[in-house]
């Protein structure tokens, strides 16, 4: 990929829609629903401790057939996101989104969450055919 000299800033989204560690697997559904999204960055505070997905809420819940009003979201989440920082290459992030096959990154800044970095929001930011291996390449598995 060439540089184009963006950082992550340049594409991703302030303030992005989160959930607190304490909250139910339920709420954590819903607030991906609403948002329509298949994960959320899991927050104690401001500060960064996971990722929720909806494939884990899937696999560690309900095909477990536990309850999902009384599990919260600490219970299923993965506690080391893989992540990028504001200031970094745009051009590093997407080549770590393409390597561990996400399609969203949290952005952190100082343990912070500060953004997130979607693969949509990169597509609608970037020349075709940048879009087009991006996409390419974290969606190969």
């Amino acid at each position: 990929m060439e540089s184009s000299g963006r950082t992550v800033r340049d594409a991703m989204t302030a303030s992005p829609k989160s959930i607190s560690s304490d909250a139910s697997v339920v709420e954590a559904a819903q607030a991906m629903t609403d948002e329509n999204v298949g994960s959320l960055p899991v927050v104690d505070g401001d500060q960064l401790v996971g990722m929720v997905t909806d494939r884990d809420l899937v696999v560690k819940v309900l095909a477990k057939h536990l309850n999902p009003g009384e599990i919260t979201v600490s219970e299923v989440k993965s506690r080391q996101p893989v992540v990028a920082r504001p200031d970094e290459p745009l051009e590093e992030a997407l080549q770590r989104m393409a390597a561990e096959q996400v399609r969203r990154l949290p952005v952190v800044e100082d343990g912070r969450l500060v953004g997130i970095l979607a693969q949509a929001d990169v597509a609608l930011s970037a020349d075709e055919s940048a879009t087009g291996e991006m996409v390419e390449e974290i969606s190969r598995h």
